[in-house]
């Protein structure tokens, strides 16, 4: 087993965010020496990132459902 974190890519929306809300709680409740706040920042940054690209995803999704229901109308 490896200690490395998982490619934020390969993340489902659900895990992503999960992961984030873990980086934030961690973040907030400092002690973290500089180089570990950063490293967990820049991983909640991509994170975050995941996250919006899942949403932008399921927006386009649904803006084509309905595009093709009004359109059948």
């Amino acid at each position: 087993m490896t200690d490395e974190p998982t490619d934020v890519a390969a993340l489902g929306y659900e895990d992503a965010r999960d992961e984030l809300v873990d980086v934030v709680r961690i973040l907030e409740q400092g002690g973290l020496d500089l180089d570990e706040s950063l490293r967990l920042w820049e991983r909640g940054e991509a994170l975050a990132r995941r996250c919006e690209e899942h949403l932008g995803g399921a927006r386009e999704k649904i803006e084509k459902a309905i595009a093709a229901h009004d359109a059948a109308e």
